[in-house]
Formats: structure tokens, C-alpha cells, sequence
């Protein structure tokens, strides 16, 4: 097992730290790409030069969880994002986040991940840029509510608010086997898939993100987002979330690997 410690990190607004501290920590935010480069992520290493690691914070009182880089690892090819007690005490429970350093726009975005289960737990493919990259909040979302294992959400946030959400049955439970997860967002709207079938799409007329985001994959407890998430429950801990691979293909893009969406269009 391979554990990594992070140079840097950025966090959703959402869920952000006071933005001196995060500039402290990070410097100017770079400049936004036209879309950003393909990539397929096995994690047959951890690539330092794509992925930032989240590292010493809690996003807010409740998360119940701090960011550490102690639950980030590399192991048998898949990314694993854990969720454990601290060695000591008064730290509590440490929790995996990953993030890209570069910004991306219109495409595909991919990620074949599997879950354990647990009330209180949310297992989070999604991107995001906001107030914290000096940037308005846009943030698109798949979400695997760990209470129910049997269905995924869907979401967006346009300027800071909430649009676009949805629920959708899973073709088998998330504990189960690694599921495939897609979203296609384009000048048209946004497609989430599941196993390659569409399950979601935002409406006409709805408002949608329009700015370039990063790409980030995390694991974390609450124990006040009750009727979101379910009540916490510690005999769930500890907790892992396995990623196979996470892919990004520009808008426009023919199909790059055999387990694409694309390739199933």
C-alpha cells in the first residue's frame, strides 16, 4: 500500500475554509483551460502532476471528518479513499479526497468506482470550481448515499444554487462491484449515464454551469445532515471507497478506451 502526502489542495465553497487560508496555502488559482487535456486515470501509480491531495482541513462543523492524506492510497490499481478513526483521540475521524490540478470544461467525465455502506456517509464523484478559485460556484455532482446503496444522486449547483437534481436505481447495489458513472455536459445541457444507459438529463430553460471546474473524487461522514444522509453510524467505520479509473474526454471527442461511454453511444 502507497500512501501519499499532499503538496497542496482546493476545496469545494460549499464546503470551504476561509479563503485567506486557502490562499495562504495555495497561492493565485491558475488560469482556466478552453476544456483541458483527455486523460484515463488507472491508478496503477498515484500521478502527482494531475491530482492534488485534500490534506489537513475540515470543509465544516458538519463534516464530521478532516481531510487527510493518510486516507488516500494506491493499491492493487484502484484508488482507495478511506474513512477511519485517528490514532489519536482528539483528531477524530480522517477521511480521502482527491482533486485535479488542471480545470476542465465541456466532455465526458467517467469514474468506475465501489462503496461500502453505512447511514451517514456520501461517496462523491463530482466537479466543481467557486468562490475559493476566485471563481463564481458551479459544481456538477454524482452522489452514492451510503444509507442506500441501491440508487445514485445527480446534481448541480449554477452560481451557488442547487438545480438540475435527480435519483436514479442503480442496476445493482454500490457494495456490490464497481459501477460505472458517467456525465456528458455540453453548450446542449448534461447527460449522467449509469453502466453506459442514460438515467438523467437537464431540462430546457433550466440553469446550467457554465464555467470550467476541477475534478474531484472523496469519501466523508456527517452527523448533521440527518435528512440528507442518515444518521451517522460509527460501526460503519471503518470505511473504504474503491476507484478503478476516472476519465475525461473533450467535447467532440471519439471513443478513447474500451470502457467509454462513448464507446456505447
Amino acid at each position: 500500500m502507497l500512501k501519499y502526502k499532499a503538496a497542496s489542495a482546493q476545496t469545494p465553497a460549499r464546503f470551504a475554509i476561509p479563503w485567506l487560508v486557502v490562499s495562504a496555502m495555495l497561492g493565485a488559482a491558475p488560469a482556466a483551460a478552453q476544456n483541458g487535456a483527455a486523460f484515463l486515470e488507472t491508478f496503477d501509480s498515484f500521478d502527482t502532476d494531475r491530482w492534488f491531495i485534500s490534506d489537513g482541513w475540515s470543509n465544516g462543523d458538519w463534516m464530521n471528518c478532516t481531510w487527510s492524506s493518510d486516507a488516500v492510497s494506491v493499491e492493487n490499481g484502484n484508488l482507495v479513499l478511506s474513512y477511519f478513526e485517528a490514532d489519536t483521540p482528539s483528531e477524530g475521524y480522517l477521511c480521502g479526497e482527491i482533486q485535479t490540478r488542471e480545470e476542465f470544461g465541456y466532455g465526458t467525465y467517467e469514474v468506475s468506482m465501489r462503496t461500502m455502506s453505512g447511514s451517514g456517509f456520501n461517496a462523491a464523484f463530482f466537479t466543481y470550481i467557486g468562490p475559493v478559485h476566485d471563481q463564481p460556484h458551479d459544481e456538477i455532482d454524482v452522489e452514492v448515499l451510503l444509507q442506500n446503496t441501491d440508487e445514485v444522486t445527480f446534481n448541480t449547483y449554477v452560481s451557488g444554487a442547487p438545480e438540475n437534481g435527480s435519483v436514479a436505481s442503480l442496476p445493482q447495489a454500490s457494495d456490490d462491484g464497481f459501477i460505472h458513472y458517467a456525465f456528458t455536459w455540453s453548450s446542449d445541457g448534461i447527460r449522467w449515464y449509469v453502466n453506459g444507459t442514460e438515467v438523467h438529463r437537464t431540462e430546457d430553460g433550466v440553469p446550467r454551469p457554465a464555467n470550467n471546474q476541477k475534478i474531484y473524487a472523496s469519501l466523508w461522514g456527517s452527523e448533521t445532515f440527518i435528512d440528507w444522509m442518515g444518521p451517522f453510524d460509527p460501526a460503519a467505520v471503518p470505511m473504504d471507497l474503491e476507484v478503478d479509473w476516472i476519465a475525461f474526454t473533450p467535447i467532440g471527442g471519439d471513443c478513447a478506451f474500451p470502457e467509454s461511454v462513448l464507446c456505447q453511444l
